[in-house]
């Protein structure tokens, strides 16, 4: 999909977009204008929003991808962009990059997709149920990205909770740290910490059991 032009307004309230409260500042637009500089910008010329869907598109896309599959993350991705115009004039300018913002977005947008992505994962799941070599799940969880998801581990994410499901995937599948996963998601870092330990723990769990199965 290619959009040239922002996309138009819709009404207030369509969509609840996490707002950043704390990052980096800006940077310098010598070469090329800081994501809040565009932002800025935009609420006087909307046109310049484009700039924002051109360097983050692919990526949303992707995150939704691995949680959806590429069918259901082409409404989500649209739907992230439309949000994030809309809202534009709410985007805090103390944080020069707006992924976090973004991501946030997204999140909250595939929140409302809880069931599809729950067939997503079985059908993962059912796509073959390779072993598992004693000691490696941790390795296997390392590795979760949406090219590397073992069939064993979609079970599991399929079981997790959707808060510990989103701190996980943004770490491992969107390459957040964890103060950029705690800006999306709107919590404290420790927060975003101890779900994605008590995701961990409990994909190693289910990795195990499976082997043993």
């Amino acid at each position: 999909m290619h959009v040239t032009h922002p996309p138009p307004a819709r009404q207030a309230g369509d969509a609840i977009v996490p707002t950043p409260s704390t990052g980096a500042t800006g940077v310098g637009e010598e070469s090329e204008p800081s994501d809040a500089t565009v932002i800025e910008r935009s609420r006087a010329d909307p046109e310049l929003f484009s700039l924002i869907f051109d360097r983050y598109h692919e990526r949303i896309f992707r995150y939704a991808a691995a949680r959806l599959g590429a069918s259901a993350a082409e409404d989500v991705t649209a739907d992230t962009f439309l949000a994030a115009f809309d809202q534009r004039h709410r985007y805090d300018l103390a944080h020069s990059e707006a992924r976090p913002w973004l991501y946030g977005i997204a999140t909250h947008l595939i929140r409302r997709h809880r069931r599809a992505e729950t067939r997503f994962y079985r059908a993962l799941e059912r796509s073959g149920l390779n072993d598992v070599e004693p000691g490696h799940a941790d390795q296997v969880i390392d590795r979760m990205t949406a090219g590397q998801l073992h069939p064993r581990l979609a079970r599991g994410l399929a079981k997790l909770s959707k808060d510990d499901r989103a701190a996980l995937t943004l770490i491992a599948f969107a390459r957040l740290t964890y103060a950029e996963a705690a800006l999306a998601l709107g919590v404290p870092p420790g927060t975003v910490g101890s779900r994605v330990n008590r995701a961990r723990r409990k994909l190693r769990a289910a990795l195990e059991a499976a082997n043993d199965e």
